[in-house]
């Protein structure tokens, strides 16, 4: 009977996200490493906040090149996988929490995201208010479809970058 319960609280967990949030879709080792190093070239300075960060890889794929890594995760299934798989890396930290009322780590320097359509406003307007708020640009990767309004810096397959400046800076986008 026990595990009976458990399948039931597996299947709501990721039922209730894929209404609030983006669906899990696994991202695959290799394409993220290739965006880290062609489309924004993470390194050991970099804070990376991953929204939605699923199982880890992309957390797990930055901590190797030495960035600090940081995960928001709304699954609490996914938030143990990934803190089990990236147990071993000491600069990676997931947290079971709803990002869109998060304020990104001052020392964020790029956030990763896997886009729905339904959510791109949502995602444009948060990062605005959170470069705002930190006084500086901050590059987003867009896994997914493109954003519309935004001017994308550079392509790679799926992936999007995009750089946000604060309103106040004369390189902020109209």
């Amino acid at each position: 009977m026990i595990w009976l319960w458990l399948l039931l609280a597996v299947v709501l967990s990721f039922s209730f996200v894929i209404f609030y949030g983006a669906p899990y879709v696994p991202s695959h080792k290799k394409q993220v490493h290739r965006a880290f190093r062609e489309l924004y070239p993470l390194g050991v300075d970099d804070v990376l906040v991953d929204i939605g960060s699923g199982d880890g890889v992309v957390l797990r794929e930055a901590a190797k090149i030495g960035a600090r890594a940081i995960g928001y995760e709304i699954n609490p299934v996914l938030v143990l996988v990934s803190r089990f798989l990236s147990r071993k890396y000491n600069q990676v930290s997931v947290i079971f929490g709803d990002f869109w009322s998060a304020k990104l780590p001052d020392d964020t320097t790029v956030v990763y995201v896997f886009s729905v359509t339904r959510d791109m406003k949502k995602i444009i307007k948060w990062m605005q208010k959170e470069t705002d708020r930190l006084g500086r640009s901050i590059q987003l990767i867009n896994y997914g479809s493109e954003l519309k309004g935004m001017k994308v810096v550079k392509n790679m397959g799926a992936y999007h970058l995009y750089m946000f400046h604060p309103l106040q800076s004369s390189e902020a986008q109209v």
